[in-house]
């Protein structure tokens, strides 16, 4: 991406090569991949530096949109702090009831807890669903069902718990983040989050 800076104002974006008229000169869209970085400073042509330190993940947070500036001979594209989503639900108040919006005390939108263990119960679901022709083929004929099924079974319920319990006393929007993200320690080991569920070793 490149940007056109006229009198230290950028005044026209390229989000992709393309001819362009500055002044009376007609420019061809060449000029991006041809020319030298100097030459195309030369005329107030800047590739766009791309700052994402204060982009956070969308899963968690909403980001700003870009902001665009140029300064100290630089085009920078950055984005403003990001807002977390909320965690809890966010309930109708007396005025939205008043206004004629829902009924006070009542869910008006879902937080993240709510999502994140519907998710989490749905997931579950579908991991215990892959086993579950052992259990009926138990109940139908007495075939013993496989130790490692079994184990395997009570571990995703009890990690379910687990991460329900956590999911629901979670303080704030970065508590839930740390359950899903993965840590390294000092020697490069590689730790599974929290929100991870067990997988089936036979």
């Amino acid at each position: 991406m490149y940007a056109l800076v006229t009198d230290g104002t950028i005044t026209k974006y390229f989000s992709y090569p393309k001819g362009f008229t500055l002044g009376d000169l007609q420019y061809p869209k060449d000029i991006f991949m041809k020319w030298s970085v100097s030459e195309k400073e030369a005329i107030g042509i800047y590739e766009v530096v791309f700052d994402n330190s204060n982009k956070k993940d969308e899963q968690w947070y909403i980001n700003t949109n870009q902001s665009f500036a140029f300064a100290d001979g630089t085009v920078t594209a950055s984005y403003g702090t990001a807002t977390p989503k909320a965690h809890a639900d966010t309930l109708w108040t007396a005025q939205d009831e008043t206004d004629g919006k829902g009924t006070e005390g009542e869910v008006a939108t879902r937080g993240l807890k709510y999502n994140l263990i519907q998710t989490l119960k749905s997931q579950v679901a579908g991991i215990l669903n892959d086993t579950d022709w052992y259990i009926t083929r138990n109940a139908e004929k007495s075939t013993a069902i496989p130790s490692a099924i079994s184990t395997h079974r009570d571990a995703v319920r009890t990690k379910q718990a687990q991460m329900e319990t956590a999911i629901t006393n979670a303080s704030n929007t970065p508590a839930l983040e740390t359950l899903y993200t993965y840590t390294t320690d000092s020697d490069g080991v590689q730790s599974r989050p929290l929100g991870e569920l067990p997988t089936l070793e036979i």
